[in-house]
């Protein structure tokens, strides 16, 4: 298996044809490694997991997944492996509030899965993974900020991914709750995933394997962890 999962060639993102965020950058993202990205407001890092999880396009540049170039003209195929291979935690949670936990679980497995009664028993199984299961009828109006962003996260990983993608997990919480959720955000990683999350936090994106600074559009590696 390609050590290798998500390879970035002279990527560049402009804004109103003017407005230059990131600037032929050049990065690789490895399997089974954790990666934080850092830098001001404005700097560029969620255009960069946009970029990386398919939901926007680069201006210039190339963003290559498991060895195959990303043909953005290609809607089917980047749909299919969006849905399917990347999961992405919002800062803001986006829980469908006419759904209950359950069922938010549910309907982002239901994308790929056509058994249902398999769907279910997963996405039981990601509710107690996540210490939810006896909030699972609770819709996310009745849920706290750290409940909230707990079934974001187990809404993600039923997809089984290989990429996460999440901006500013803990961004929306209280430093108790954060730091809860955070230790649940790095029990995910495996050999076969890897995780990428923007992040304010300093000490949150320490405890990353590699931590980026986003700095006048480019990456700069401003910490690897000596122990990975």
């Amino acid at each position: 298996m390609n050590e290798i999962i998500i390879d970035l060639k002279n990527l560049s993102k402009t804004f109103n044809n003017k407005l230059k965020i990131l600037k032929n950058l050049n990065y690789s993202f490895k399997r089974g490694k954790t990666y934080s990205i850092v830098g001001p407001s404005g700097s560029g890092k969620s255009t960069l997991l946009n970029l990386i999880s398919l939901v926007d396009r680069p201006s210039t540049g190339n963003i290559i997944i498991n060895g195959k170039k990303i043909i953005f003209s290609d809607t089917d195929y980047n749909d299919t492996l969006r849905a399917n291979k990347i999961g992405i935690i919002y800062q803001n949670y986006n829980l469908l509030p006419d759904f209950n936990a359950f069922e938010n679980i549910l309907l982002s497995k239901l994308v790929s899965e056509n058994n249902e009664a398999v769907a279910k028993k997963e996405a039981i199984y990601y509710l107690k993974k996540v210490g939810l299961y006896n909030r699972m009828n609770n819709f996310p109006s009745q849920l706290s900020g750290g409940e909230s962003q707990r079934i974001a996260i187990a809404r993600a990983l039923i997809k089984s991914p290989e990429i996460i993608v999440a901006d500013e997990p803990t961004g929306s919480l209280d430093n108790k709750n954060a730091k809860e959720i955070f230790k649940l955000f790095l029990k995910l990683k495996n050999k076969k995933r890897v995780i990428i999350f923007a992040t304010h936090n300093m000490y949150f994106a320490k405890m990353a394997d590699y931590t980026l600074h986003i700095k006048n559009g480019n990456i700069k590696l401003s910490n690897a962890r000596k122990s990975r």
